[in-house]
């Protein structure tokens, strides 16, 4: 796991020629404004409760398009449902004979509560090296990377030999239903020849024994949010009453958040672990799985969750009068199924949830598997490694769910890479959805000089 990368994808360390500074000795610096990008994205709400209203993309959407026309690069908008907006733009060289690459980001957030917060989380504040605010982490980081590198290098003429689809998305935190698979059903001839696809989540550091271990994202848990809902006998709540709705619904709760899944290894999850294995001076197993995943510190909040499927409660709801026994009692479950092993999740979920249970899903997305392999791959470890040449690159699978769900259903290679190089004191993956979330300074212009070399390899 240690070998020199040379040409080989599937190395995780190496040396590289050129360093931080030949990047700017290019005539450009594709960093020169990822900060200020960063900032005012953030300060456009764009926060998505799950429904149909809210602030919306649109003006988020339109910003993105003055930047890009700006520097000669014209968008197509996709809106099927009024202020859900996306963008996307063919850049790059389409007579090289070249399949095209996608390069996409979202523009929605989660909301904030601002009582909550050190800072106004749609301020974009500067402060403490920090860009703080609501999608500073997920995902405006990755935005104003590409954003500004795309800016620089189009002033600079420095255009990829290769065509290169920007997509810029609504709606991703709720499933992408009103951004992504509108375009992938809708207009999938705007993202004609794309064979490769490269968003988040991916390409951050942890730290693990003192080496920074930068982790692309190469596979993503199955999605299937669910809700239960029994129905039983109305009644008095003084009286005996053995067909009660609320019952037999907390006793399925209860055996779905209390069971435990058995530990599974993937493929992507393989590879990590015995990069993890060599640095702890042991070999990966099942058995020893969650006590390598308890190397990565804080981040072993997320990757704790990508070595068996999960399921999660997250919301009960019935009756209205404490001296009544309601007829009906609903409750929503977050499941995540690893790729592999569907059968077992929805075989195990049927025992648990018991008879007398509806389940509805409200989302229900495969889980993907991207081989580790190939120019795209190498590419990404050449582009960090030239600016952290003690760094380790390996990938992992997400947790959570991205875009990527649904561009793969045309058939599309893909990874996630918004490359960041952290502190090693700081919990990332708390960032996420979290309150304070912020984003260093400088681990933006990292992002934007290593997502700079990677368009000159890919």
């Amino acid at each position: 796991m240690s070998t020199p990368l040379s040409d080989d994808p599937g190395s995780t360390t190496g040396s590289t020629t050129g360093g931080p500074a030949d990047t700017t000795a290019r005539g450009y610096d594709p960093a020169s404004e990822v900060v200020d990008l960063c900032r005012d994205l953030i300060r456009i709400d764009t926060s998505n409760y799950g429904e149909e209203e809210g602030p919306g993309e649109r003006k988020a959407a339109e910003h993105v398009a003055a930047l890009l026309d700006e520097v000669g690069i014209e968008c197509t908008v996709v809106e099927k449902l009024h202020g859900r907006t996306s963008l996307v733009a063919r850049w790059g060289d389409e007579s090289s004979g070249r399949d095209a690459l996608l390069l996409h980001g979202h523009l929605d957030v989660v909301p904030a509560a601002k009582e909550d917060w050190q800072v106004d989380p749609f301020s974009g504040e500067v402060r403490d090296g920090y860009v703080w605010g609501r999608g500073a982490v997920d995902m405006k980081d990755f935005d104003a990377m590409l954003l500004s590198v795309v800016r620089a290098r189009a002033r600079a003429g420095r255009v990829p030999d290769r065509p290169v689809v920007l997509c810029f998305t609504a709606d991703e935190e709720a499933g992408g239903h009103h951004g992504a698979q509108v375009i992938v059903e809708d207009h999938p001839e705007l993202l004609e020849g794309c064979t490769e696809a490269v968003g988040e989540v991916g390409g951050f550091s942890t730290t693990v024994r003192g080496r920074r271990v930068y982790l692309v994202e190469a596979a993503e848990k199955g999605m299937a949010w669910m809700k239960l809902t029994a129905r039983g006998r109305a009644g008095h709540g003084s009286m005996i009453n053995t067909d009660n709705a609320v019952s037999r619904l907390t006793a399925a709760v209860a055996r779905i958040g209390a069971h435990q899944w058995p530990v599974r290894l993937t493929p992507t999850m393989e590879v990590l672990l015995a990069t993890v294995a060599d640095l702890a001076g042991t070999e990966a197993t099942p058995e020893n799985a969650p006590a390598l995943i308890e190397e990565f510190g804080g981040a072993a909040r997320m990757l704790g969750a990508v070595i068996s499927n999960t399921t999660n409660p997250t919301m009960l709801q019935a009756g209205y009068k404490v001296n009544v026994i309601p007829t009906e009692a609903t409750a929503h479950v977050d499941g995540r199924f690893l790729p592999g092993f569907e059968d077992e999740f929805f075989a195990t979920l049927a025992e648990l949830t018991g008879e007398g249970i509806d389940i509805e899903y409200l989302s229900h997305q495969q889980p993907w598997e991207t081989p580790y392999d190939g120019d795209l791959v190498a590419a990404m470890h050449r582009s960090i490694l030239a600016e952290d040449p003690d760094g380790i690159v390996a990938p992992y699978l997400m947790s959570g769910g991205t875009d990527a769900k649904h561009f793969r259903r045309l058939g599309m290679r893909s990874y996630g890479f918004a490359p960041l190089r952290l502190p090693a004191d700081l919990d990332f993956t708390a960032l996420f959805h979290g309150v304070d979330e912020r984003v260093p300074v400088d681990a933006l212009e990292f992002g934007a000089r290593v997502f700079d070399r990677f368009l000159d390899q890919v």
